[in-house]
């Protein structure tokens, strides 16, 4: 606890010392920062992330990349699954060390889910997509054994994939207990943060692309849903809720916007302090467009969300934001214990240093 709390007040010194010039700082002052690790991968991006600890951590990315490192960065293992490198993987869940589960993206038979329990040494394709109407987007786990993955809609409704023995099997859920989707609603597979949980049995599915901006809130592991509008940008395919990050069953947040580069992104901030049965915009959020958010662990006001453009930070539990970083990020992710990372474009990995 200790250490959470140390992070805790480093990264609202961190805020405070964005306001500070730099030449005004001396180095005996500088900020906490995200340090740059070398991951060797400069044409891979990496939009899943997996913060098992300080030192551990899991990535996916393009052309089918899996790395993992276990000494806090200073090296990276690919463990990319054999004849992988035609898939897009954009999620990866790891329950420690050893244990991980990730997830492809694409149409058909290019959604698949491999699991390994032996630190990518070796790999076991456990779901592979048959439906030509299906998309999956991301998968998230209450426990080391539930979990679920979710598809764009199939016949009009969001499609839900669920395991009970840890992702080595998966099976469709039926979908009555789903709403009915908007013409052209769908989840963006920028982070793997479209689908969060918390606790046993709560789930959030972020989506957009539509007339409004929704958040879909599940209960019961996924058996049935309700909708609810959000104020994040609307009204156009490039649009909607990214990412959603939960500390508890009741306080929620959620960043997106407009992802094409130039276009403005207001209101691309949200909180929920009822289970997402309501959203509020930030009064101060982000300046555009964001893909990724993570709440700080055992804290109850403090996040970082990330972007193509820059972190930013919020010590109040989603009200106000503030810019602390400006290098291109697509996800963010904070270890239970202690330990936050964030990925991104051209082989881009950092760790939260202070």
């Amino acid at each position: 606890m200790t250490t959470v709390v140390a992070c805790a007040a480093a990264l609202v010194a961190l805020a405070a010392q964005a306001a500070v010039p730099a030449q005004a700082r001396g180095p005996e002052h500088r900020a906490p920062h995200w340090e740059l690790k070398d991951t060797g991968t400069p044409d891979v991006r990496f939009r899943g992330l997996a913060a098992v600890s300080r030192n551990t951590a899991w990535l996916a990315g393009t052309g089918g990349t899996v790395l993992r490192t276990t000494d806090g960065g200073s090296s990276w293992r690919d463990v990319s699954p054999p004849g992988a490198a035609e898939l897009q993987f954009r999620d990866v869940e790891a329950f420690d060390a050893r244990r991980a589960v990730v997830l492809a993206i694409g149409e058909g038979e290019a959604s698949r889910v491999y699991r390994t329990d032996d630190g990518g040494a070796t790999w076991t394709e456990s779901f592979r997509n048959t439906d030509p109407k299906a998309f999956y987007d991301c998968l998230a786990f209450f426990d080391h054994r539930h979990g679920l993955a979710m598809s764009d809609p199939v016949d009009g409704r969001f499609r839900v994939l669920s395991t009970g023995d840890g992702g080595r099997s998966w099976r469709v859920l039926p979908d009555a207990g789903m709403p009915a989707a908007q013409e052209g609603e769908a989840g963006f597979a920028a982070s793997g943060q479209c689908l969060v949980t918390s606790g046993p049995k709560d789930v959030w599915l972020a989506t957009g692309g539509a007339a409004r901006a929704r958040v879909l809130h599940s209960a019961d592991r996924g058996l049935t849903w309700t909708a609810t509008d959000t104020p994040l940008p609307a009204g156009d395919p490039a649009r909607g809720v990214f990412a959603l990050a939960f500390r508890d069953r009741t306080h929620g947040l959620a960043v997106g916007g407009d992802f094409n580069p130039g276009r403005p992104s207001p209101d691309a901030a949200a909180r929920t302090g009822d289970g997402g049965r309501t959203w509020r915009p930030a009064t101060a959020p982000p300046p555009t467009y964001r893909s990724g958010v993570a709440w700080l662990p055992h804290s109850r006001t403090t996040a970082l969300a990330v972007g193509p453009t820059g972190t930013d930070l919020t010590t109040d539990g989603g009200r106000t934001w503030r810019t602390v970083d400006t290098g291109s990020y697509d996800t963010v992710d904070c270890a239970p214990g202690h330990g936050c990372w964030a990925a991104g474009e051209k082989g881009r990995v950092a760790r939260l240093e202070h």
